[in-house]
Parts: C-alpha cells; structure tokens; sequence
C-alpha cells in the first residue's frame, strides 16, 4: 500500500464516529418463552454492545451486541443449572450470543428495522429486529422485541424437542440505554 492510500485510511478511521456504548445498568435484554402453555419470563444480566448509529445516516450504522448466556435468571437455580448444560445454551462450549447489524432502515417516527446475524450456540440466522429510537435523560433509549424458534439454535434438544412441553417460539424484548447515540 503507498503511503497516499495509508493516510487517506488513517483520515478515514478518524473521521468516522467511534462506536457508543450500551449502559448496561440501565438496560435489559428479557425474554418470555411458553412451558406447558404458561408463560416464563427470564432475563440475562451481563451483555455488552457497541453501537455506531446516526439516526440521519442509518445506512452507516454498525451494531453488534453480546450476551453472556451464563448470567441467565429465570428465578431458579436449578433450572439455571440446566440452561447451562448441552441441551440448552452449551454455556462451556459457546459462552455468549451474538448479533451484529448488516442493514438499518429507517420506517420514520424513531423506528427502524435492524436486519443482522443472530449466533447462538454457533449457529447463525438472519433476523430483523424492530428498533425505536427515545431521547432519555441525556442518553437514548433503544426498545424492541422480535420472536425467534428456539429449535433454529438447537436450544432443548433431545428429550426437549417436544414443542408442546417447551414452545418453540421465544419473545426477547429490550430496553438498552446508548450513551453518545443522537435521538430522531
């Protein structure tokens, strides 16, 4: 590479946005699946993201958030325990879920479509998360929810398969705060 072509990428790297940051004290990332027909709320406590977004330019935005799959609650440790196991969320072999954004479009009004790869347990589907945008105390507040089948990740695999015990169906909603990421 010339020495043009290096200064115009270093120029390059320093004009973009750096990546904000996700507090994630003051944000959530739940989720409801179905056992038996009666609903179970859960929730992860330790997540990361980073976020480059300008809500004037969403085609140049890149996210990616991480969730440690480990820090599940579901009010119990006995079923926690179980979560961690083959079966369910493989926590030793594969330690966190992950999405990254491959196109934003805006839908107006704050809110936006957010097509990405979501890897769990190391497979990888194309999901489209709806996203809307809030001004919230100096920060902005990101807040969606979108539905994926938990037997596309292999999550309850074996005597679990059964999609009347445990639905196949499962609704993650969150709420992350964006420090740095300008409201619509």
């Amino acid at each position: 590479m010339d020495r043009l072509s290096s200064a115009l990428l270093l120029v390059a790297a320093a004009s973009a946005p750096a990546p904000s940051p996700v507090v994630p004290a003051n944000g959530e990332i739940v989720f409801t699946s179905r056992q038996m027909g009666v609903p179970v709320d859960g929730r992860f406590h330790r997540f990361d993201a980073q976020v480059t977004f300008d809500p004037r330019q969403p085609a140049a935005a890149r996210i990616a958030v991480g969730v440690e799959l480990a820090s599940v609650s579901l009010g119990t440790a006995e079923i926690e325990a179980e979560l961690a196991k083959p079966a369910w969320f493989a926590t030793r072999e594969h330690p966190r879920a992950t999405f990254r954004s491959t196109a934003v479009r805006p839908l107006g009004g704050g809110r936006f479509e957010v097509a990405g790869a979501l890897a769990i347990k190391g497979i990888v589907r194309d999901v489209v998360v709806p996203v809307t945008l809030a001004p919230s105390g100096g920060q902005t507040l990101a807040t969606g929810a979108f539905s994926v089948k938990r037997s596309a990740f292999r999550i309850g695999e074996g005597e679990w398969d059964d999609t009347s015990l445990v639905a196949d169906e499962v609704r993650i909603r969150f709420a992350l705060r964006l420090a740095g990421v300008p409201a619509p």
